[in-house]
């Protein structure tokens, strides 16, 4: 605990004002713009960081299905699903190749360039 004994905030004050009182104008000018500049830097990325979250509803709904229901119900519940869920997944597939080849268009630009 001795050790502690022997730190003060008003003797580190005291040291602050002499080392300053010994600098040049010129120095304590760019002490201070150099404060200033990494405060502005610091408190923009706070400022940036800082992003609510938009609350977007999300609602699944599904089919409610007797449990009496038959094979043969549930074969031709699947036929008429399968050419919604075929033209889903075309249309997926079609956006994936689509962002593809802007990636690809990117790409070839960018080497164009070099990079």
């Amino acid at each position: 605990m001795r050790y502690f004994a022997r730190f003060s905030p008003f003797r580190a004050i005291q040291d602050l004002r002499i080392f300053l009182s010994q600098r040049q104008s010129y120095e304590l000018v760019f002490l201070f713009l150099s404060i200033v500049v990494t405060t502005l830097l610091i408190a923009g990325f706070i400022h940036d960081s800082h992003e609510e979250r938009v609350y977007k509803r999300e609602i699944t709904y599904f089919q409610s299905w007797p449990l009496t229901r038959t094979d043969e119900e549930i074969r031709a519940q699947q036929k008429i699903d399968l050419p919604k869920e075929l033209a889903r997944k075309a249309e997926a597939e079609r956006r994936a190749k689509e962002r593809q080849e802007q990636f690809k268009r990117y790409d070839d630009a960018l080497k164009k360039w070099g990079l």
